[in-house]
């Protein structure tokens, strides 16, 4: 089929324009990574510190109510391998929970399903070392699934819903489009897209980075 040279000229235009619209990653979603950490019941802090042990608040997270440790344990996979200096993250947690990378479960040997937070039910078992005892996990060793955190005015904003999935474009070294990001969305949340350190090193990006939402 031939084109005159004015069709070639529109049909060159509107290549370009798909592309560019394709490439746009002009993102409003602030990224927000995660590295290994513990979230710990009151139990297991009692067995890992000593008897009414408080945690030390070091630095608040972009969550409210959220906040880093100055507490760092010692987490031991099933071939007794060791990860040191994982921080513990507060406040305290009705069930104890280890969240990982893919990377780090190649170092523990251990396999850790991916999963929302606090869904550990039938998830990898895991041992934590602390200063005072030590407690073995039959279950909570996880690695994060990717998810976008909203109050509920930024859902509407956005126009998606609690536990809805989305695409996520992210312009970093390298763009990079992350599938089945799940979003959160409660009144207390402020708008962060979390992945972890595997996610952030490949696609090139660091804390601050924006995300462009995709919606399905």
């Amino acid at each position: 089929m031939k084109y005159s040279e004015q069709e070639l000229k529109a049909l060159v235009s509107k290549v370009i324009e798909t592309m560019g619209e394709k490439s746009s990653c002009d993102g409003n979603i602030p990224v927000g990574i995660s590295n290994r950490h513990i979230h710990l019941s009151r139990e297991h802090v009692d067995i890992l510190f000593g008897k009414g042990y408080q945690l030390t608040q070091l630095k608040e997270l972009s969550q409210p109510g959220q906040f880093a440790c100055k507490e760092q344990l010692t987490i031991i996979g099933p071939s007794m391998r060791a990860i040191e200096g994982v921080r513990v993250l507060g406040p305290e947690r009705k069930a104890s929970q280890v969240e990982i990378s893919r990377t780090d479960s190649f170092v523990l040997k251990v396999k850790p399903p991916v999963r929302e937070s606090g869904d550990i039910k039938g998830s990898a078992p895991i041992t934590i070392v602390g200063p005072k005892g030590i407690v073995t996990l039959n279950e909570g060793c996880i690695i994060a699934n990717r998810h976008i955190h909203m109050s509920e005015e930024e859902g509407l904003a956005f126009g998606v819903r609690d536990g809805e999935y989305v695409d996520v474009e992210l312009c970093g070294e390298r763009k990079s489009l992350f599938y089945d990001v799940q979003i959160r969305v409660h009144k207390d949340f402020r708008l962060e897209m979390h992945i972890d350190t595997d996610d952030a090193n490949a696609a090139g990006v660091a804390n601050g980075f924006k995300a462009k939402l995709i919606k399905k």
